[in-house]
């Protein structure tokens, strides 16, 4: 049996990401393409809510 809520469910579109920062290893930190830290983009923070990098531990904001 087919639940009914299958019937009309459609699936979504995931929007295109594009985050504006990336990781540089050599500071071990977030930064933009002009070399600034993406920490101090107030309208790229509002955006993607965070910008925690993939060093480190994942449940740190601050990694």
């Amino acid at each position: 049996m087919r639940p009914f809520a299958l019937d009309y469910a459609r699936p979504t579109a995931h929007p295109a990401v594009v985050t504006g920062y990336a990781y540089d290893p050599a500071r071990q930190l977030n930064v933009l393409p002009d070399g600034r830290p993406a920490i101090s983009d107030p309208a790229l923070l509002r955006a993607a809510g965070a910008t925690t990098s993939t060093a480190g531990s994942k449940t740190h904001f601050d990694d």
